[in-house]
């Protein structure tokens, strides 16, 4: 049975992405999946600021994005790292069309809080209209996540807010995770699932800790009657069937 997937592959993962993941994505549109892939870019962000001496800093995780600084945002993100996403799925055998959120006008942004965090954005609007035209297609959207509001003011959206507001948006079936892990581990090996409880008793136990805190939370938090499931992979790996950590809120959604 078919599904629509939305990928999100995090920026500090771009570099260790594997052939077989790329080939794995592809079977899976091949086998007629429907996928969306948004990336992140931060790594490469935080280099290209360095040598433009371009001074950014961080306020609760968020990257305060000034002119200067969205301006580079949007250089890295919706050209070479964009691009490059674009080129290794045709590599792999799967149509691909690079976009930003400002495309089409796919993502309507609002800014979080201009004096605080300067232009970043959450999503108001999913033009899900492009999205599905494209999918109809057996095209990939790879997507860079700026957005615009109806002033055309560009926003920087944080990656994970943005795969989050496609999958609710589109009616994704899953949302998976793509990062330097192969999902939660616990006693030395990968769990195949876990629930909401299990994931809160893991956090307050200590057996989930550090970057892995926000992941899981930000998995929990995308969790919804039509996105039944959210799964946290290693982009080392296959992407298929069963890789990672299955995150659902209970173990009886798995058999409905």
């Amino acid at each position: 049975m078919s599904q629509t997937i939305v990928v999100k592959v995090g920026g500090s993962t771009l570099a260790s992405l594997s052939r077989s993941f790329f080939a794995s994505l592809a079977r899976c549109k091949q086998d007629g999946d429907r996928i969306v892939l948004v990336h992140g870019g931060g790594p490469d962000i935080d280099a290209v600021l360095a040598s433009l001496q371009i001074k950014s800093e961080f306020v609760n995780g968020l990257r305060k994005t000034t002119k200067p600084v969205l301006e580079t945002v949007e250089m890295v993100l919706c050209g070479r790292v964009n691009k490059e996403l674009v080129t290794q799925l045709y590599e792999a055998g799967a149509e691909a069309i690079g976009l930003s959120g400002c495309d089409g006008h796919l993502l309507t942004a609002e800014p979080q809080s201009l004096e605080e965090l300067g232009f970043v954005g959450d999503v108001k609007r999913v033009n899900t209209s492009l999205l599905q035209s494209l999918l109809a297609q057996g095209v990939i959207p790879v997507i860079a996540p700026v957005g615009m509001d109806e002033a055309f003011v560009h926003y920087n959206i944080n990656a994970d807010t943005a795969a989050a507001a496609i999958a609710s948006q589109l009616g994704a079936d899953e949302l998976v995770f793509v990062t330097d892990v192969n999902g939660i581990q616990r006693d030395g090996e990968y769990l195949p699932l876990a629930t909401t409880a299990s994931i809160e008793a893991m956090i307050a136990d200590g057996t989930i800790y550090g970057g892995m805190i926000p992941k899981v939370q930000g998995a929990m938090r995308c969790l919804t009657e039509q996105l039944k499931q959210v799964r946290i992979v290693s982009g080392a790996e296959s992407f298929e069937a069963e890789a990672g950590t299955k995150i659902v809120a209970t173990e009886q959604v798995i058999n409905q």
